[in-house]
């Protein structure tokens, strides 16, 4: 087992400072969005280039740290027709740059008809939003494919592949090899919070072999509302039935905190490590 955490939340900005946190923190590697964690780095095209990222890829490298997942994330179903094109080439950028950064894989949800709050909108679960999603994702497959990197694909209950079959759908239709980031915590929703071991397990089987990494987030649970979102071993959720379920899935899982900051951090990697060796 890894434990990672996206390098934003660490606090701190650049390739020396994020190692120096991670390595005082037993963090084995980042999800890196490199425009959320470099002050020289936009969200634009053609700020990410060959040279930036094998700069970053060797600084990790000789860190001995890892990025299973570089983060690009945008929504394919924007209204605003030009800005999807725009992050989508963004994307596809990041899709021939990952490798240098020592990372194969370059990862995305799959978008709201809300824009940019990424909530839900009773467009999102129609076919003409998956048919986007399967266009968009296919074109950025094939981008993956002349580059020797692979899309992964990450679901929530707000989006477009809104739960596991809807995700399972959609892979099976654009019929490429992509991967999946499963985030437990982004299926939930008011009406099944509660059966949210079952959606892991549902997950683990329809995924099996095809799961990247896991995002480890806790909630409490809201009557009648969805769940709230608190720092990673403060919640509610029975992370041991959790994290016992990954470990039967893989032994060698990488598990991700997202949303986790601060003081917080070290607490969650401890609970982590701790159940981890109980199980």
């Amino acid at each position: 087992m890894k434990i990672c955490i996206r390098a934003h939340d660490l606090g701190v900005q650049g390739t020396e400072q994020i190692l120096q946190k991670i390595r005082a923190l037993g963090i084995d590697g980042v999800q890196m969005v490199c425009y959320k964690a470099y002050d020289d780095i936009s969200y634009s095209v053609g700020a990410m280039n060959q040279e930036k990222a094998a700069a970053i890829g060797a600084a990790f490298a000789e860190a001995g740290a890892m990025i299973p997942l570089v983060g690009a994330y945008f929504n394919p179903v924007h209204s605003d027709r030009e800005k999807a094109c725009r992050c989508e080439a963004i994307f596809a950028e990041y899709l021939s740059c990952c490798k240098a950064m020592g990372c194969g894989y370059v990862g995305s949800e799959t978008g709201s008809f809300n824009d940019d709050k990424w909530t839900y909108h009773p467009q999102n679960r129609t076919p003409e939003a998956l048919d986007t999603v399967v266009e968009t994702f296919s074109r950025l497959c094939d981008a993956a494919a002349e580059n020797g990197s692979m899309v992964a694909m990450e679901g929530a209950a707000g989006h477009v592949c809104w739960n596991v079959r809807t995700l399972a759908e959609a892979r099976k239709r654009i019929g490429k090899p992509t991967k999946v980031i499963f985030d437990l915590y982004n299926y939930l929703d008011e009406s099944n919070q509660e059966d949210y071991l079952s959606i892991l397990e549902e997950g683990l089987s329809t995924f099996a072999g095809e799961i990247l990494l896991f995002h480890m987030k806790d909630c409490c649970f809201v009557q009648g509302d969805k769940p709230r979102q608190v720092p990673f071993g403060t919640g509610e959720m029975d992370l041991k039935a959790i994290l016992k379920r990954i470990k039967a899935y893989d032994e060698n899982a990488v598990l991700t905190l997202e949303g986790t900051t601060g003081e917080h951090i070290e607490h969650a990697v401890t609970i982590i490590k701790m159940i981890w060796e109980s199980i």
